[in-house]
């Protein structure tokens, strides 16, 4: 026994028509969890770095004190404004140049590396300083022409 069904493929003279309209609802659920993962991650992504800001006008002093400046060689030569020193006597030369009555270690040192000097002779250096107590250290460079 066989049966005739009326139109194509048995549909009851319907045809399927396309569906060109784009579901939406999907592509809105991504946008959502994502939007939450962003919120809840980008509080963790920030990194905080604690910096020792100098006021805006030190202390009323209109003439603050001349840093000292430390240059190192390359060839690991190290000046302290003209005159030459060691890392051994490096703390003792830079307190003896700042000329103050207080804490040598609270006045600000500034230090300035030639282009060829390795970054072991820089951080040596910086190290020494820092293994001292000299915490207001400033980094000096020349702009590239």
């Amino acid at each position: 026994m066989g049966a005739k069904l009326s139109g194509p493929g048995g549909q009851g003279g319907k045809t399927i028509t396309q569906n060109s309209d784009i579901n939406v609802t999907p592509f809105v659920d991504i946008m959502l969890v994502l939007l939450i993962i962003f919120m809840v991650a980008a509080p963790l992504a920030t990194v905080s770095i604690k910096l020792d800001l100098p006021p805006a006008i030190p202390n009323n002093d209109p003439n603050p004190k001349e840093p000292v400046y430390i240059s190192v060689q390359e060839g690991g030569d190290l000046y302290i404004a003209e005159r030459q020193t060691s890392l051994a006597n490096l703390t003792a030369d830079v307190c003896a140049a700042q000329d103050v009555t207080t804490d040598c270690r609270e006045e600000r040192v500034f230090v300035r590396a030639q282009p060829e000097v390795q970054y072991r002779q820089f951080m040596e250096v910086m190290n020494e300083l820092q293994g001292k107590g000299f915490y207001k250290v400033g980094l000096l460079n020349e702009d590239i022409e």
